[in-house]
């Protein structure tokens, strides 16, 4: 392995681095009922529009960039939602960071009672600009299922994950709860995520391949204001770490990645719906 190489390992890291109709009949011999007029049906489906800045673009523990702009686009119909999230970085670009970021994903919800439910997904990551030459991955595709379950207004969801391509899996735990603030007109969403991952194959085209894991956590708190019927302005602060994150390429030690730090970020989006 030469210095190519375990730079491209260290590297890396700072890039794999968040939706019928029924009809009644009548016989010619029996009289229609009379018709009661009915409120109309509420919308089944929409487009959600969230232009964000984030003081930091943190994932799972990984520091990939510095101020950023992250739009997303999101259709929602029904229990089936799909969308795509992006990253501009404005400035302090990580070293090696693929710029832009985009992500497709989507995810189904399948009610099991009032209090659960089983969420399928998948997000296909996108780095147009990715150098393959020195290791950097232009994409990578990760499905995933999630199990929620509210209790007391306390909602916990394990979810769990799989890169096919980074071959490996992210383990997560998330619990979110609700404060309402009636006299400012708004709510405290607080958020708390722990996670692991272990991937086996983090370096493209590396042989033998490099091994990839980590730890990470997430404590943040957000508050909603809504401005007309349509539009939602939310401010967050968040504060979230990596740890015991390395590489590891067999018949090598391993090597600690430094993009793994603790870090606030503060997010203010505007979301739009129609």
């Amino acid at each position: 392995m030469n210095k190519k190489t375990t730079s491209v390992a260290l590297c890396a890291a700072l890039v794999l681095g968040s939706a019928s109709a029924f009809a009644q009949a009548t016989t010619a011999t029996t009289p229609a009922p009379a018709v009661t007029p009915t409120p109309e049906a509420a919308p089944t489906s929409s487009w959600v529009i969230t232009p964000t800045f984030a003081s930091q673009y943190m994932f799972r523990g990984v520091r990939l960039g510095g101020p950023s702009f992250e739009p997303s686009v999101e259709f929602d119909s029904g229990n089936l939602a799909v969308g795509v999230w992006a990253n501009f970085p404005i400035k302090d670009k990580v070293v090696g960071q693929s710029d832009p970021e985009y992500d497709v994903y989507g995810s189904y919800t399948i009610a099991l009672n009032e209090a659960s439910s089983i969420v399928p997904g998948f997000t296909w990551y996108n780095y147009p600009r990715a150098d393959k030459s020195t290791g950097f991955y232009k994409m990578t595709f990760e499905p995933s299922v999630a199990f929620n379950y509210t209790v007391s207004g306390f909602k916990i969801t394990p979810k769990l994950y799989y890169d096919v391509i980074l071959k490996g899996p992210t383990y997560e735990l998330t619990g979110t709860f609700a404060v309402p603030l009636k006299d400012a007109g708004t709510e405290l969403d607080f958020t708390a995520t722990i996670g692991t991952y272990k991937w086996t194959d983090a370096v493209e085209s590396a042989t033998p391949s490099y091994k990839n894991w980590g730890n990470y956590w997430l404590v943040g708190v957000a508050a909603p204001f809504q401005l007309t019927k349509s539009s939602k302005l939310t401010l967050g602060v968040a504060y979230t770490k990596g740890s015991d994150n390395y590489f590891k390429q067999t018949g090598f030690p391993k090597s600690q990645n430094t993009g793994a730090v603790g870090r606030g970020v503060i997010t203010v989006s505007y979301a739009v719906t129609f």
